[in-house]
């Protein structure tokens, strides 16, 4: 590895406060950097010896610096676009009736032919326990093109006006991998998930068919990069310094090469292209890692399934709760692995969206397949959010080197959920992170921001604890995993996900100068308080941005 250390820069030590290093010592007294990148971690004389006479030292005054938080799965121009909509999560629209009020008020004060964007329902936690309908959103602004997004971002409910202009009607045929939701009269109700929503937002929008949850709503190149430096700031602002956006497409690499020709990129990127691209990938023969250490294509994002939040994961044999419901694959098993065994061939990463038992092993028979076929022991695919394995299925995972990237914060806030909609045995097994541990699967943390918000000290905590936002604990004490391990699936092991582990990721020489700051302990302080530790500082490339 090449240094990247400015001869002419002066060291900086900091000491003062413990040092998590993620690495081998786990803790030490001081750090030393020089330029963008770690000089040395050790002893506060190690530190001073290395540095030399022209140094300036960092008095931490007790507070802890750990490695750079690296989120392995969030949608950063999702998260800015998003925060700029209507908020109808569940804590200020908890009923439909709030909902359709919240958007009222919302619509008052748009020019008469704005369309009205909210954000963040979760039917489950609704108190009529149903998803809005046009009509509903019809009483809101009559007349209006409105369109409420799904916490899961995996479809939306849209007003009369909005599928009028999208052409959707009786006579609209369903969509593969997506479901239109209707009325007793066959009529549309304004309910679009999975690949129907790409119905829903028209020409200007980048179409990617049956390979997603299409989220990725046009807006002017201006609009998208305010979003995502809004995003940014909030993400810098919670200690991540890298980030893998897990569903790219030319609408945020536009807007990722707008803010870098601004002159205001200030987080390290990995992009992982969405599978509809694959043949454009391939053709152009972007087959390994390309770009630098700000922006990085890192591989393809696939799909298996929907989503549990929204009753769309896979579960051939109808949902406990709802027997009829049985959700949906985006791609059949010969398809899905066509698409998986052509990037693995070309020595592509990959990393697919799978919740259910049926989707998990879809992955897993995909990945074993094209491993025979060209044998790449580490190729680490990745299994995105990974919900709900089989005890057979981790034990797959471990022999084949597949990565679980997990989102314990799902766990907190979408628990109960899981258990109502899959029932108690399997629903308490949500994200079974213990279990990854204890069979040696090397798995990640991460937020999947905007569906939770980038907070990797409330991740671990709920990691720690599994306690829902009800107050309900999820399954047994093999379930969890300790605070060390937690940071550590939020540091060194999402950056090992990623193949970025040499640079980013823990405090050693040599690597990038990337770190936060903490007014507290998380491996010290009682569980129940490690979410609210703050974040202080944040450096990236030896610079505080935060």
């Amino acid at each position: 590895m090449e240094s990247g250390w400015p001869l002419d820069a002066e060291p900086l030590i900091f000491a003062g406060g413990p040092i998590l290093t993620m690495g081998d010592p786990d803790r030490v007294e001081a750090v030393a950097i020089r330029g963008d990148r770690i000089l040395h971690a050790g002893s506060l004389a190690d530190c001073r010896a290395v540095a030399g006479e022209r140094r300036q030292e960092r008095d931490l005054g007790g507070r802890v610096l750990v490695p750079g938080f690296v989120d392995a799965h969030i949608h950063p121009l999702m998260l800015g676009q998003t925060t700029s909509w209507t908020d109808v999560g569940p804590e200020r629209a908890p009923s439909i009736e709030t909902l359709v009020a919240v958007l009222a008020e919302s619509a008052a004060g748009l020019e008469p032919d704005a369309p009205l964007w909210a954000y963040g329902y979760d039917q489950r936690q609704l108190s009529e326990r149903r998803h809005p309908t046009a009509d509903d959103l019809d009483r809101a602004a009559p007349g209006r093109a409105v369109y409420v997004m799904h916490a899961s971002g995996h479809g939306a409910v849209v007003s009369t006006a909005a599928l009028a202009q999208a052409g959707i009607g009786s006579a609209t045929q369903d969509v593969p991998s997506g479901e239109i939701g209707r009325g007793a009269d066959g009529r549309p109700d304004g309910r679009l998930m999975d690949a129907a929503w790409d119905l829903a937002l028209g020409p200007a929008s980048v179409k990617i068919g049956r390979h997603g949850p299409n989220i990725h709503v046009p807006d002017s190149p201006e609009a998208l990069l305010s979003h995502l430096e809004a995003a940014q700031r909030e993400i810098l602002g919670a200690g991540i310094t890298t980030v893998f956006d897990a569903q790219v497409t030319r609408r945020e690499l536009e807007a990722y090469l707008r803010l870098r020709d601004a002159g205001r990129r200030r987080m390290r990127v990995n992009l992982l292209v969405i599978s509809s691209l694959l043949d454009e990938v391939l053709e152009l023969g972007l087959v390994a890692p390309l770009g630098d250490d700000w922006l990085r294509f890192a591989g393809i994002k696939l799909y298996a399934d929907g989503t549990l939040i929204g009753r769309t994961a896979f579960f051939p044999d109808g949902y406990p709760s709802e027997p009829e419901e049985r959700g949906l694959l985006y791609h059949d098993p010969a398809e899905y692995g066509e698409l998986l065994r052509r990037a693995h061939a070309a020595g592509l990463q990959t990393g697919t969206h799978a919740l259910s038992p049926a989707a998990i092993g879809l992955v897993l028979d995909a990945v074993e397949e094209a491993m025979a076929r060209v044998p790449r022991p580490h190729a680490r695919h990745r299994i995105e959010h990974c919900a709900l394995p089989t005890d057979e299925q981790i034990a797959r995972m471990a022999r084949l080197g597949v990565i679980p990237v997990a989102q314990s914060q799902h766990m907190r806030s979408f628990g109960d959920g899981a258990v109502a909609a899959v029932g108690k045995p399997l629903g308490e097994r949500y994200h079974p992170l213990g279990l990854f541990a204890r069979a040696g699967v090397r798995f990640a943390l991460s937020c999947d921001a905007p569906v939770a918000p980038p907070a990797p000290l409330v991740a671990v905590q709920a990691a720690v604890e599994r306690r829902t936002v009800h107050g309900t604990t999820l399954g047994a004490e093999q379930l969890r995993v300790d605070a060390v391990r937690a940071l550590r699936a939020y540091t060194i092991d999402a950056a090992h996900a990623g193949h970025v582990e040499a640079s980013v990721g823990s405090i050693e020489p040599g690597k990038l100068a990337d770190f936060a700051i903490l007014d507290g302990d998380p491996t010290r302080v009682d569980p129940a308080k490690i979410g609210a530790i703050s974040v202080r500082e944040t450096w990236l490339a030896g610079e505080q941005v935060a």
